[in-house]
């Protein structure tokens, strides 16, 4: 199923682009649009609600064309804006009744789902409370409760863990997976955090300068690289001494922190680097803590590395 369908979408001020001739394809699930800030993202997902006029190319979503159909894009999509804009004066409980009634639900189902989202983000004991007295994780928790209070066909998602500590970021991580794998609802989900992406997208998208640069499945971005990563015991000593002994035996090796990056891939045979690690290891009488197959990562795209898989 396809959700959001861009074709050479460019938006430019003058002389700065800040999306340049974006085609991609988004369907159902989590994707992650990552990429620096000023990559692009808060760009896109204006131009996909409607709310900027791209200066050239077309792009739809939930089939309705963002040029002349963006309030119908609007009152289906639900959208969490990145920077804080919550009325200091006003309940939650009261906030998201409205913005449940201006998404067209009638009086009494717009409460019951206030009611009910509030409840869902974790908000239910502190609804009554005006919300200038919100914590930074509870403002991003009432932004997600009215972005999703009138059940959104899509929900688009604008930095939503900006500000928050490494707890409140790992529970709005969790309320993101639960949007797209439990409700089902399809998410699209911006961060300059790369791990972040990484452990809730089934898909990702990359912008850099306004530019796509890669756009695959997740597990593409994570699968094994055949690089492995060696761990002895010991001081930076036995690290020196193991990583010499495996370059004698004709194993590319670098340090990488307290490990040993073996790179076997360009080998007549990598399959063996393991023997010969861990005959080394016994050889120097060294204890082997672990070989390691590495993963690959978001950010290796930002690192200049080949693109893998």
């Amino acid at each position: 199923m396809t959700v959001i369908q861009t074709a050479g979408l460019t938006k430019q001020y003058g002389s700065l682009i800040a999306l340049n001739g974006l085609s991609t394809t988004i369907g159902a699930g989590i994707t992650g649009l990552v990429g620096a800030n000023g990559a692009g993202k808060s760009t896109l997902i204006k131009l996909l609600l409607g709310l900027l006029t791209p200066s050239s190319g077309d792009a739809a979503v939930l089939g309705h064309d963002i040029r002349t159909q963006g309030t119908e894009i609007r009152r289906l999509v639900g959208y969490m804006p990145e920077h804080d804009c919550l009325p200091p004066d006003v309940r939650a409980i009261d906030f998201i009744v409205h913005m449940g009634r201006m998404s067209g639900l009638p009086p009494n189902v717009a409460r019951e789902r206030a009611a009910d989202t509030l409840r869902h983000v974790g908000l239910a004991d502190e609804r009554y409370r005006l919300m200038g007295s919100y914590s930074t994780g509870m403002k991003q928790r009432a932004k997600l409760a009215q972005a999703i209070t009138h059940h959104p066909k899509l929900v688009l998602l604008d930095e939503p863990t900006n500000g928050m500590d490494p707890a409140s970021r790992d529970d709005m991580l969790t309320l993101v997976s639960k949007i797209g794998h439990d409700f089902g609802i399809p998410v699209l989900v911006t961060s300059h955090l790369l791990g972040e992406l990484e452990r809730v997208s089934d898909n990702i998208i990359v912008l850099d300068g306004g530019t796509l640069l890669r756009s695959q499945a997740t597990s593409a971005f994570t699968e094994v690289t055949g690089v492995l990563l060696v761990e002895v015991l010991g001081e930076d000593q036995s690290q020196h001494r193991m990583g010499e002994a495996l370059a004698a035996q004709g194993l590319p090796c670098r340090p990488r922190g307290s490990l040993i990056e073996v790179d076997p891939r360009g080998l007549p045979e990598p399959a063996k680097a393991r023997d010969t690690i861990r005959d080394t290891a016994v050889d120097l009488s060294l204890g082997l803590v672990r070989i390691q197959a590495e993963h690959g990562q978001i950010q290796d795209i930002f690192r200049g590395e080949p693109a893998r898989g």
